[in-house]
């Protein structure tokens, strides 16, 4: 009996849940552990950060591949957006050097590969977009606000990468890994080609975690593979491992794509 009473006056206090404009909408948070520790658990890491007068940094990559922003995006920036709102940082990254490889996600066959300008171009209507250059209550993110938002490019950190950093990024993933992820998984399957660079691809989106000391990043529920990749570059080089915050696909007007 008494140890049973000391063990439960030990118990570290209940924390309270995630508030409901950063959960609302959720399809997956991991991890999601039911003990205090703020690596386990995002509920912990929100009162840590609050504790130590902190923001944390929430990470949403955009690739410029295209010209327009479509409705499936606007999902992740009105909850980076409510991120904004509590108080935190968004750390938006523009992919200006990962969209020249192309994310593989969802794709049947090898992208075709965009040279910088074209990037760039579409970058610059991306900000637009969202909001660059108009009060925060006409934008659909808060460019205003002292420390609501970093605007970043990882061509930064990605493109002077000397090939010894490359070859330790490509020693933390195995083939039998990528081959895990189902997009890479289909095409092996049925014998389409698979280009080595492509492999790149989520190793440097998920160094960008580390570039930028992600707490979290968001992301649709077919980025789980990339986000995962960002957790174990982060341990890797000796940081936190951010958490993932998943939202559903948007799917189109056949029911079924993106």
């Amino acid at each position: 009996m008494g140890e049973a009473i000391q063990a439960k006056q030990t118990q570290p206090p209940a924390l309270p849940p995630l508030p409901e404009a950063l959960a609302r909408g959720m399809a997956d948070l991991f991890p999601a552990g039911r003990d205090p520790d703020p690596d386990q658990r995002l509920e912990a890491r929100l009162a840590e950060a609050e504790r130590q007068g902190r923001p944390l940094r929430v990470k949403l990559g955009i690739d410029p591949t295209g010209s327009d922003i479509h409705l499936g995006h606007s999902l992740l920036f009105r909850k980076l957006r409510a991120f904004q709102n509590a108080g935190h940082t968004a750390v938006l990254i523009i992919g200006d050097f990962t969209a020249r490889i192309g994310d593989p996600t969802g794709k049947s066959s090898t992208r075709v590969q965009l040279d910088a300008a074209a990037v760039e171009a579409n970058a610059a209507t991306y900000l637009a977009q969202l909001g660059q250059g108009q009060p925060p209550e006409r934008a659909l993110l808060d460019f205003e606000t002292p420390g609501r938002l970093e605007v970043r490019r990882n061509s930064e950190w990605l493109a002077g990468l000397a090939l010894p950093q490359v070859i330790e990024l490509l020693g933390i993933s195995t083939v039998g890994q990528m081959l895990a992820k189902e997009d890479f998984a289909n095409r092996y399957g049925s014998g389409t080609p698979i280009s080595l660079h492509e492999f790149l691809y989520p190793l440097l989106q998920g160094y960008d975690s580390v570039a930028v000391q992600a707490d979290l990043e968001l992301g649709g529920t077919d980025q789980k593979f990339n986000v995962a990749m960002g957790r174990d570059m982060q341990r890797h080089f000796g940081q936190r491992p951010q958490f993932g915050l998943l939202l559903p696909i948007l799917p189109g007007l056949d029911g079924v794509q993106k």
